[in-house]
């Protein structure tokens, strides 16, 4: 009953471009309901209440001046969610989609993320509506200024660490941190996903699609007793996390073959040629995926508007395992249904929530196991966390202690979640697991700080 009737009163108080966050809340407050009801202290203190509410929403105008000298207005949020287990973490997205419907939903299931990683960081989530494609660097590096000049009384090394996301590479982090630098007169940590040259870690551009392959190993190994080499896998999206998934399948052996862009979709039945999709997608100009189907013989590329009927190309592919890369609810019923007629075994979560409720629940209903995002893309985040421990030391580690510690940290999440779900009695239920285990920990830093 508590969690019918948080939901009813959120679904008053939020209007209705907030579905995603909604949706969000809806998928954690179920998974919820048994330990809740275990504890009255929950109730006695409002946790849930006080858990779905963002500490604050600050909204913001961006002003800047483009190429050709015209004033150019843009709106900027930062959403603070949860600081109950250490300052705000979370990144900022610069795409036309940008509201603070979809900022709330992704920083909400930040909290979750970076609860199961075990390391000191709440979350938040932040960005722009200001799209990127189309514009030159001068005007990037003007946006990112006016932005900083907002966002910086808002965000602090102990305060608020944002990070890069869709639209805000290492490029646009560094212009960030110029601008912060040049207001503040301070040197410190207050954005990850530097640049390497002042202060960023080594790999953190891999870290989250490397992270999503070492969960899913360990899954695979643990529940399946299988291994990812020689095995047919389909990954959605081109950008850092799809091209990284991709990246690390590829040296554990696996064969991916496919990717895809908001334009359409490609399948090369050879195995995705990773060199030439970080040529069309890595360089300035960002060319579109069909380019791929004209320089490699034999792979097929599909545009978006020959999709079948609410489903995507890519999962239409038969394979053994299928990672979701690209952006909320891309992967749809009848993908799910396509998935398990061709022998799918395993969906790993790429992107934040990319799996629409009504296929979670056949995915897990037919014995596909299935990681959602909050557990099996934490990888990003906790490198961010790194670096943050390296800015705070004024240390440099190198390439293979993170990539160790990263292995290490996503092994540690896959058990946590394994043997919470296996605890309240929903075994292989890892969206249960994730949840539970991850609202433990905020809820335990909640009731020891009081109201």
């Amino acid at each position: 009953m508590m969690v019918e009737k948080i939901l009813a009163n959120l679904e008053k108080s939020n209007c209705a471009t907030d579905n995603t966050f909604l949706q969000a809340v809806s998928e954690v407050l179920t998974s919820l309901e048994p330990i809740v009801s275990s504890d009255p202290r929950y109730g006695q203190y409002s946790i849930l209440e006080r858990l779905v509410t963002p500490d604050r929403v600050i909204a913001f105008k961006v002003q800047w001046i483009d190429d050709q000298n015209r004033v150019q207005i843009n709106n900027g949020y930062r959403i603070q969610f949860n600081n109950s287990l250490g300052p705000y973490k979370g990144g900022l997205r610069f795409h036309p989609t940008v509201t603070t419907g979809v900022l709330k939903f992704l920083a909400f299931e930040q909290i979750f993320k970076n609860s199961l990683t075990g390391l000191p960081i709440g979350g938040a989530k932040g960005g722009s509506d200001f799209d990127p494609k189309g514009k030159s660097e001068i005007e990037i590096m003007r946006f990112c200024h006016a932005f900083m000049r907002e966002l910086h009384q808002y965000i602090g090394a102990r305060v608020d660490v944002p990070a890069g996301d869709i639209g805000v590479g290492s490029r646009e982090i560094g212009y960030l941190f110029g601008e912060y630098k040049r207001i503040t007169r301070q040197y410190d940590g207050v954005l990850s996903g530097k640049p390497y040259a002042f202060g960023g870690s080594l790999m953190r551009p891999q870290a989250t699609g490397y992270g999503v392959v070492y969960f899913a190993r360990e899954m695979l190994q643990v529940e399946l007793q299988e291994s990812l080499e020689g095995k047919m896998c389909t990954v959605s999206g081109a950008g850092n996390v799809a091209i990284h998934t991709i990246e690390k399948l590829q040296q554990l052996g696996a064969i991916v073959l496919t990717c895809s862009d908001s334009d359409g979709a490609i399948y090369d039945p050879n195995g995705i040629n990773l060199a030439l999709l970080r040529e069309l997608k890595e360089g300035g100009a960002r060319l579109s995926l069909s380019e791929y189907a004209t320089r490699i013989s034999g792979s097929v590329y599909t545009p978006k508007a020959d999709y079948p009927k609410d489903a995507h190309a890519v999962w239409q592919i038969p394979c053994f395992a299928a990672f979701p890369c690209a952006t909320q609810n891309e992967l749809t019923l009848n993908d799910a249904k396509k998935l398990i007629e061709n022998g799918c075994v395993a969906v790993v979560e790429g992107a934040n929530m990319p799996t629409l409720p009504d296929a979670i629940e056949l995915l897990q209903r037919e014995g596909i196991l299935f990681s959602p995002g909050k557990a099996s893309n934490a990888g990003g985040v906790a490198v961010s966390e790194f670096e943050m421990s390296q800015n705070a030391s004024m240390e440099k580690w190198d390439f293979d202690k993170v990539d160790r510690k990263l292995d290490e940290l996503m092994r540690q999440i896959y058990k946590r979640v394994s043997l919470t779900a296996k605890e309240y009695g929903v075994e292989r239920n890892f969206v249960d697991g994730a949840n539970i285990a991850a609202f433990k920990r905020v809820a335990e830093a909640m009731l020891l700080e009081g109201v």
